[in-house]
């Protein structure tokens, strides 16, 4: 089970690395196995998320209003349903249908198989080579109000959805999509952390009844990560954004190798075990 302890660190790893293409899941299953704690579990990871899009909520506060607001005007109102807030939101429903339907067929995978150490740690470096390709080859130019549509929205959708797996990384994903499609650094992360919220926010939600039962840690340690996650995870956001704007992403590709490589021979030399 997780303790208080337990909770704050676990609350701190969701805040630092949610927001960073290097997998908050993943880390939280590495340091609990490394730590010798029990695996936390999915239900407990998508609980904790619901503090760092707490964050993402609030920081982004203005451009979802008006998102909502337009979006919701122009189902009654033709005239509005051009305008760009109108049109994310529907862009940001579409880009959600990937992990919706794949969130609800692969539960049983995500809760057990996904969580393999070996394949975390495949992924991480995997997908750090991905990233690292997308950032050289991109042409860092296109922005979300002149060039993001549908099919784009499904391209991150999908790229979202391999999120699934720890080591894949929701951030991570998503903006290596929008790289591949030359979208401008800072655009692709936005559109990553907009499209996150209605998937992470009915993750978080669905698997509130998960916590207290069972395997899955208490309520008292749940909240505990989940506020720590929050505030950090505020900060955490504020500083990606304002760093990738003047910055490529080879540091956190360096860094996910590593950790994928290490991660694999710890699996293999006996280190930590397997599953959790």
């Amino acid at each position: 089970m997780i303790g208080w302890m337990e909770a704050v660190v676990l609350g701190l790893l969701q805040g630092l690395t949610e927001f960073l293409p290097i997998s908050s899941s993943a880390h939280i299953r590495v340091v609990s196995a490394f730590l010798g704690w029990d695996d936390p579990g999915a239900a407990f990871t998508a609980v904790i998320q619901l503090g760092t899009e707490a964050a993402v909520l609030i920081y982004f506060r203005k451009e979802l209003w008006e998102i909502i607001s337009t979006w919701t005007r122009s189902l009654f109102k033709p005239e509005l349903r051009d305008h760009f807030a109108a049109r994310m939101g529907w862009y940001v429903i579409v880009g959600t249908i990937p992990i919706g339907v794949l969130g609800l067929v692969l539960k049983d995978q995500i809760e057990g198989a996904f969580r393999d150490l070996r394949l975390v740690g495949t992924t991480l470096i995997v997908f750090g080579i991905i990233l690292w390709f997308a950032d050289r080859t991109a042409r860092n130019k296109l922005t979300l109000e002149k060039h993001l549509n549908v099919t784009h929205a499904v391209v991150y959708g999908f790229a979202q959805a391999l999120a699934l797996i720890p080591g894949v990384s929701r951030s991570g994903g998503t903006i290596t999509a929008g790289l591949l499609l030359d979208y401008r650094r800072e655009a692709a992360a936005k559109y990553s952390f907009l499209l996150a919220i209605p998937a992470v926010l009915a993750s978080g939600l669905l698997e509130l009844a998960e916590i207290g039962n069972g395997d899955a840690p208490d309520w008292g340690p749940t909240i505990l990560a989940t506020v720590i996650s929050f505030i950090v995870g505020y900060a955490a956001v504020a500083w990606f954004l304002r760093y990738i704007s003047t910055h490529r992403f080879t540091g956190f590709v360096i860094y996910r190798i590593l950790l994928g490589v290490f991660v694999i021979l710890a699996v293999s030399l006996g280190w930590i075990p397997v599953q959790g």
